[in-house]
């Protein structure tokens, strides 16, 4: 169910990035940033090819790089308003950020285990936690309401727009973490209802 905020949209897009080189080498991108790879730019035009149509006139993202190129690319496909929200930044990786788990694994013995032991809880060294993020997901989405003028569409990441679809939909944090959005997907949610495009 949508929170009960009256500035989040009753319905909305939601968006991941295109590949970027750093998923192809499954490195941690957090608040870090690698380029959309040949495919990632497709898949930005191919979701832009979908949307048509759809009512999409904002186009709220992330302001990280891979985001905001995808954004660009569907904006201006649509004839969308772009408006960059800071709240749609991914997860915050920390030290983490731009490592492997192989390489986690080799210099930080243990963090694997203690994030599998408390999956949502459990924070990146110096950055944050799903449970931290879940507040920012809300305060995006508010953002986005006030921003937009009709349907928006948000472009972010896979692990925040966890926390997007679960706050959009009113789920626990064990059903948020077993959500996944491929590249290239685009969800359409409408009054806690989602479904793939």
């Amino acid at each position: 169910m949508i929170p009960q905020d009256r500035h989040v949209p009753e319905r909305l897009f939601l968006a991941r990035h295109g590949q970027t080189t750093w998923n192809l080498e499954h490195r941690l991108q957090g608040q870090l940033d690698s380029p959309l790879t040949a495919e990632g730019v497709a898949q930005a035009h191919a979701m832009a090819a979908r949307l048509i149509g759809s009512g999409v006139t904002t186009v709220c993202s992330s302001p990280l790089g891979r985001a905001l190129q995808t954004a660009r690319i569907v904006a201006a496909a649509l004839g969308a308003d772009l408006i960059e929200v800071a709240e749609l930044a991914e997860l915050d990786h920390g030290r983490l950020a731009g490592m492997t788990w192989a390489e986690i694994d080799e210099a930080h013995p243990g963090h694997r285990e203690e994030r599998a032991a408390n999956r949502y809880g459990w924070a990146f060294p110096g950055g944050e936690s799903y449970a931290e993020a879940r507040g920012r997901a809300r305060r995006a989405l508010s953002s986005c309401g006030w921003a937009s003028a009709g349907t928006p569409l948000l472009v972010s990441h896979e692990m925040i727009g966890r926390m997007l679809r679960a706050e959009l939909r009113g789920l626990d944090a064990t059903s948020a973490l077993a959500l996944r959005h491929p590249h290239g997907v685009v969800f359409e949610i409408e009054r806690g209802v989602e479904r793939m495009l």
